[in-house]
């Protein structure tokens, strides 16, 4: 026969247990929000572009007037290369990321419904 003493012991014992999981789990939520975090969000949220930023920088020195052309000489090569890491870095965010996943996922549920 079961003491209902130890079975009491024995349920209180599981909700202590529920609580401390329940408790560790919301303090570890509160350390997510820190600045590490905050700047890892706002990156997936907002890519740098740095191909169009040299971009920029070299169209205003190829258009700034100057006697020894100088700049013009350095604005060509920045706007080519600032192409190449256009092309080279891509600068998507998350949202980008979440809309070929539904892509990917509906082309395979297109396969999977011609299939089967």
């Amino acid at each position: 026969m079961v003491d209902p003493l130890k079975a009491r012991l024995e349920k209180i014992r599981k909700f202590s247990d529920s609580a401390n999981r329940r408790a560790n789990l919301y303090a570890d939520m509160a350390k997510m929000d820190g600045p590490g975090t905050a700047s890892s969000l706002r990156s997936l949220q907002k890519a740098p572009a740095p191909g169009k930023k040299i971009q920029k920088i070299g169209f205003l020195m190829l258009w700034i007037p100057e006697p020894t052309g100088i700049t013009c000489a350095v604005g060509g090569p920045m706007i080519l290369a600032g192409r190449y890491l256009e092309k080279k870095y891509n600068s998507s965010t998350i949202s980008d990321i979440g809309l070929q996943t539904k892509e990917t996922f509906s082309s395979l549920n297109d396969f999977k419904s011609k299939v089967f």
